[in-house]
C-alpha cells in the first residue's frame, strides 16, 4: 500500500471527516460554513480539511480571500477501483470479449435496440461498459476481439445519484 493510500484510509477513518465528505457531496462550501453545519469550531474544521486535502479527497478554490472546498470525486472513484478483483484469462487470438468474460463469470446478454448488451455479471444485474488498456470502446462484447494481450476493466454503471432535482410545478 502506498503512502497516499495510508493518508486516504486515515482520512476516511473519522466520522467528522466522513460527514464533511457528505456535505461536500451536496455542494461546495466555505470552511466556516462547514464548521457551522457540523457544529464544530473553524480551527477544528480546518484541521480535518487539511487531512482530507492531503489525502486528495478535497480541493479548494480561492475567490479573493475566501477558500471554497470541493469534493474530489475522481479520487473517490479511483479508491473504489482498487477493490476490484483481478482475474487472469488465457484465450486464443481472435477471442471476443464475451467469450473471455464467460471464462471467468456468468454473463447474461439481452438485445436492446439493435445491439446486444450484457445485463448481468455473476447475477449482478445492471448495465456494463468496458475499457481496454484505459480506453472506452464503442464495440459490443461480440465485436470486440483480441489479437494481443490487454487489460480490460469491466465496469458496472452504478445508479449513483449525480444530482437531485426537486421539480416544483407553479400553482396559479
Amino acid at each position: 500500500m502506498s503512502h497516499l493510500d495510508n493518508k486516504v484510509f486515515k482520512a476516511l477513518g473519522c466520522s467528522t471527516r466522513l460527514q464533511m465528505l457528505e456535505v461536500l457531496s451536496e455542494s461546495e462550501i466555505h470552511i466556516t460554513g462547514m464548521a457551522k453545519k457540523l457544529g464544530i469550531s473553524v480551527p477544528v474544521a480546518a484541521k480535518h480539511v487539511k487531512i482530507l486535502e492531503e489525502a486528495g479527497l478535497v480541493g479548494r478554490t480561492r475567490f479573493g480571500k475566501t477558500d471554497i472546498l470541493k469534493l474530489n470525486t475522481s479520487k473517490v472513484y479511483t479508491i473504489l477501483d482498487r477493490f476490484a478483483p483481478t482475474k487472469n484469462v488465457e484465450v486464443e487470438e481472435g477471442t471476443t470479449l464475451l467469450e473471455a468474460l464467460r471464462k471467468v463469470s456468468a454473463v447474461e446478454v439481452k438485445q436492446i435496440g439493435d445491439r446486444d448488451a450484457v445485463v448481468a455479471t455473476d447475477g449482478d444485474q445492471g448495465f456494463y461498459i468496458y475499457e481496454i488498456d484505459g480506453n472506452f470502446s464503442d464495440k459490443t462484447v461480440h465485436e470486440c476481439t483480441f489479437d494481443q494481450d490487454a487489460t480490460v476493466k469491466w465496469k458496472k454503471l452504478e445508479p449513483i445519484t449525480k444530482m437531485k432535482l426537486n421539480i416544483n410545478i407553479k400553482k396559479e
